[in-house]
């Protein structure tokens, strides 16, 4: 009982702590900078990355997206949505949810519009939410593997990597993404 206490009251302090500051708007060059480290990492961990990302007719790179949660989750990010390899604009991220779940983590995320159709839906979309506007398909591939682009039919695909902490419930469902005022 007293273990269970403890990890609530952690993971509560941590939300507290968190959240405020992923929720500070960073600046463009802040996040421009962050994106092209993460997708550093990201070309380093998956064989093909790059002709993957050069198909795509845009992608949105969140370099750090931090999600906590005791039973209520939110998660929240800011990221670079690029297109012919130059960032065109920036979103932020957010989600909540309810049920099961338990821990902190931070992570990168990738979104591959893999149709210019997909990317101008996104684009001309005043708040665009994953399973409400559109679906994204989570491809679970482990450090060292290979793209195979050939097999990725989906018009939207996300990858999900560099995850540090520990977080049970690992899904897009539910994420909103909105446009941020950056000049």
């Amino acid at each position: 009982m007293f273990r269970l206490s403890w990890i609530a009251v952690t993971t509560l302090v941590a939300l507290a702590l968190l959240m405020p500051a992923a929720a500070q708007a960073a600046s463009a060059a802040k996040i421009d900078e962050q994106a092209n480290e993460a997708l550093g990492v990201f070309r380093e961990e998956i064989n093909g990355a790059d002709v993957f990302l050069n198909q795509a007719a845009g992608y949105l790179i969140f370099p750090r997206v931090i999600k906590v949660g005791v039973g209520i989750g939110a998660e929240t990010g800011e990221g670079a949505l690029r297109v012919g390899g130059r960032t065109v604009d920036y979103y932020r991220t957010t989600s909540g949810s309810v049920g099961f779940q338990l821990g902190a983590q931070a992570k990168s995320i990738v979104i591959a519009f893999m149709t210019p159709e997909s990317l101008n839906k996104f684009r001309e979309s005043s708040g665009w939410k994953v399973g409400v506007d559109g679906s994204v398909a989570l491809i679970d591939i482990g450090a060292g593997k290979t793209i195979d682009s050939n097999n990725i039919k989906d018009p939207v695909v996300g990858f999900v990597f560099g995850s540090k902490g520990l977080m049970y419930n690992l899904t897009l469902e539910g994420s909103r993404f909105t446009k941020l005022d950056k000049d």
